[in-house]
């Protein structure tokens, strides 16, 4: 994680990614052919001069690539961000609560701990530029790393909201944990350690 005290970097929001969340925002009724080019996910970067915040080429996934190209679109989508530099991204992710299933959009900042600090900055202090454009979002993740793109944290990050389970995962706080533990030589007193990616603690047991 970090923490910089940033201004508005004064980065512009190109049309074409405002036009893409409107279009992920507003289902319409659509015919078959229609629904299979509406996008699932979708990445932006910053331009080569840093000036504007556009669509990244390439790096999309559409409703009909899942299942035909694509096994597990989330999957698939944490694969397409870079590992050593930042983005935003949408994601039109299933969530779960208690009464009922429901799909909304969610927004990412990706900021790994390999990206360069002048990168981490500038996408940090233009994140507001583009979250104006994207009004009604509910959902947010600020990711640093794979472990915070786990589908269980991220559902467990929106217990506060109702939220029970993201893309089919449900939040960790909200089940049972299981261990089954094969027949192997041990130890007369074993000492077994669990850690939890999403929150960093660490559970012993001890015979």
């Amino acid at each position: 994680m970090f923490a910089v005290s940033l201004q508005a970097s004064g980065v512009q929001v190109a049309d074409e990614v405002c036009r893409i969340f409107y279009d992920m925002k507003v289902r319409k009724c659509s015919t078959p052919e229609e629904i299979k080019k509406r996008k699932k996910a979708v990445i932006f970067c910053l331009s080569p001069d840093k000036k504007c915040i556009i669509v990244e080429e390439g790096k999309e996934i559409l409703v009909g690539d899942v299942g035909v190209t694509v096994t597990d679109p989330f999957k698939h989508f944490v694969q397409m961000l870079p590992e050593k530099d930042c983005r935003y991204a949408l994601y039109d992710a299933s969530f779960e609560t208690k009464e009922s299933k429901k799909e909304e959009l969610m927004f990412f900042l990706w900021a790994p701990e390999q990206a360069p600090l002048k990168s981490k900055m500038i996408y940090a202090s233009s994140k507001d530029a583009i979250k104006k454009k994207f009004q009604g979002i509910k959902h947010e993740c600020q990711a640093n790393g794979p472990e915070d793109l786990n589908r269980a944290c991220i559902a467990e990050k929106d217990l506060h909201m109702g939220i029970c389970a993201f893309q089919g995962h449900h939040a960790l706080g909200r089940g049972t944990l299981q261990i089954h533990i094969a027949q192997v030589d041990l130890p007369a007193h074993p000492t077994f350690v669990f850690h939890c990616p999403c929150t960093g603690l660490q559970l012993h047991l001890s015979d």
